[in-house]
């Protein structure tokens, strides 16, 4: 597998939002997502800054979403 490439937070929340995902709350900047079946992520918004690969891997295992569905829908939008 190719090294996943870094991305922005705003990136992983519109997957999220995608999944059907719903911002909760913030706080400085963290925000917290929940799904309908209970599933929850915590985004670290740090305007004009990349995410970290360990904490977009940490975030997709959160959600129980594979690397390849986040890959797919990111080249598919």
């Amino acid at each position: 597998m190719s090294k996943f490439p870094v991305i922005r937070a705003r990136e992983i929340i519109a997957f999220l939002k995608h999944l059907g995902f719903v911002e909760l709350r913030q706080k400085g900047s963290h925000k917290f997502f929940k799904h309908p079946d209970g599933r929850t992520a915590t985004v670290p918004d740090h305007r004009g800054e990349d995410l970290g690969r360990g904490i977009t891997r940490k975030i997709l295992n959160d959600i129980e979403a594979s690397q390849e569905d986040f890959m797919k829908w990111h080249t598919d939008n």
